[in-house]
């Protein structure tokens, strides 16, 4: 079953993390670093690991890059909470980290969990083409990527005028959806295979990811979501539930994870978590 597969997975790459931040555990910013590489779905893990399986990568030399993401994600949502991006003091139902901890300890973790990402990307295990795997996570971390979207996603708060549906969208695609596109096409690159497949499927299920998660600041339980919702309307920002309405945006993620599901018929009955990952994606409560 997918659920028993998703947990095997959030176990092992916990372990993973730990042993990273073995050493030094009574300093401060080694604390908030694993206070923030708690909980979560790890479904970017997932897809890592997966994605890697459809392409003979034996799941202990994939597990770095597994790993990593989980970190570079991590260090975004620390620095996303900051007072100065989004100012959430709650994520994952536990206070933020520069609420529990502070501002500088909070920007000092989030940094070190970037380079911790790249570091386990460097790992020899992952073989003779790891560091086209550290470009292709650079790539979706910077300013096409991560960076990108959240700058637009700044920008647009301050815009004259709502960002139309493909402003949206580009910006989307560069904040949420580009490291699902890295996590998604790792095992590709490390096998030296053609990833035009998975990059297709993980280019729908971003969108998706994002359309579930505007639905869920509409009409999501906060005690389920470990959040505060409801800020995006409070701010008056455009999102695809504003733009296409709550039925619009949910048909909308359910043909995008169709299309993510078409995308992975080369793999045949291999890729079937990967397809559970995708219906997982628009129906999940966090």
């Amino acid at each position: 079953m997918f659920a028993d597969r998703l947990r095997r997975v959030q176990e092992r790459v916990q372990a993973a993390l730990d042993e990273a931040l073995a050493t030094d555990p009574d300093l401060p910013v080694i604390q908030a670093m694993r206070y923030a590489l708690r909980g979560g779905k790890r479904l970017r893990a997932l897809l890592v690991l997966e994605g890697a399986r459809l392409h003979d990568i034996p799941e202990d030399e994939a597990m770095p890059a597994a790993a990593a993401v989980e970190a570079l994600h991590a260090y975004s949502l620390v620095h996303d909470d900051l007072p100065c991006m989004d100012d959430d003091d709650l994520r994952r139902g536990q206070p933020t980290v520069h609420v529990k901890w502070d501002e500088a300890t909070a920007v000092l973790a989030g940094d070190a969990l970037q380079t911790l990402a790249f570091e386990l990307c460097c790992d020899p295990v992952l073989g003779a083409r790891r560091i086209d795997l550290v470009a292709a996570l650079a790539q979706a971390a910077g300013a096409r990527g991560m960076v990108l979207g959240q700058a637009l996603d700044i920008a647009a708060e301050s815009a004259d005028q709502p960002l139309d549906m493909d402003q949206i969208t580009r910006l989307q695609a560069a904040k949420t959806g580009a490291l699902i596109e890295f996590s998604a096409i790792a095992g590709a690159i490390l096998a030296g295979a053609d990833d035009r497949p998975l990059r297709d499927y993980a280019r729908a299920i971003g969108l998706a990811f994002q359309i579930a998660d505007d639905l869920l600041d509409v009409q999501g339980d906060p005690a389920k979501a470990g959040k505060k919702l409801g800020k995006d309307a409070a701010a008056g920002k455009a999102t695809f539930v504003s733009l296409l309405g709550v039925d619009g945006a949910r048909q909308r993620a359910e043909e995008l994870v169709e299309h993510a599901i078409a995308a992975l018929a080369p793999y045949g009955q291999r890729a079937d978590n990967l397809r559970e990952a995708a219906r997982f994606v628009i129906s999940r409560e966090t």
